[in-house]
């Protein structure tokens, strides 16, 4: 059962957990991929309520969003297993079925192909409707050494040398997963 939320009156819970972790929930090709975030914004553009998450270049999560432009936010919301976020965290979707791996249950969602995650009951679902790539010459050089070093390959999980898309997903359904 999903019980309908306004997910501005969730806010203090969803950047509460931002900062130590959430998921993102992508489709595409039948493929179901999470990856672990710490960057987003809730807010409101063009009269719109958007959530806006920052995906690296290099990332699978990318790939699938610029094919299937639709995301779930996946929020935890009381105890649940922290390894979740770890593994999401540090594995890619490019060579691993994390969705399997981790044995999460997938629940279909209300108004979009990607679907939500039990285990992460607070749920927005997301469809792009904006994406814009960092102004690489508008970031300052202190942040630009703390998060994209040149030194660092693509395909580490951390801060590396790939900048990031911001996707604007206007939020079309929130609830909890009871």
């Amino acid at each position: 059962m999903k019980r309908k939320i306004e997910p501005f009156k969730h806010s203090s819970e969803i950047f509460n957990s931002l900062k130590s972790g959430i998921l993102i929930t992508t489709k595409f090709d039948n493929k179901v991929n999470s990856m672990t975030i710490s960057w987003g914004t809730l807010g409101i553009e063009w009269n719109k309520k958007i959530f806006t998450i920052f995906i690296r270049e290099n990332r699978f999560t990318k790939f699938q969003l610029d094919n299937n432009p639709e995301f779930t936010v996946n929020i935890p919301y009381g105890d649940f297993d922290k390894n979740i976020l770890k593994f999401c965290g540090i594995k890619s979707g490019y060579n691993t079925d994390k969705i399997k791996e981790l044995g999460l249950t997938l629940e279909d969602s209300n108004t979009i192909s990607v679907p939500a995650i039990k285990e992460l009951p607070l749920t927005l679902e997301c469809k792009v409707i904006y994406r814009q790539e960092q102004d690489k010459g508008s970031i300052s050089k202190e942040d630009k050494i703390a998060f994209y070093p040149e030194d660092i390959e693509s395909s580490y999980h951390g801060s590396n040398r790939d900048y990031h898309t911001a996707y604007y997903g206007e939020i079309l359904d929130a609830y909890i997963i009871e």
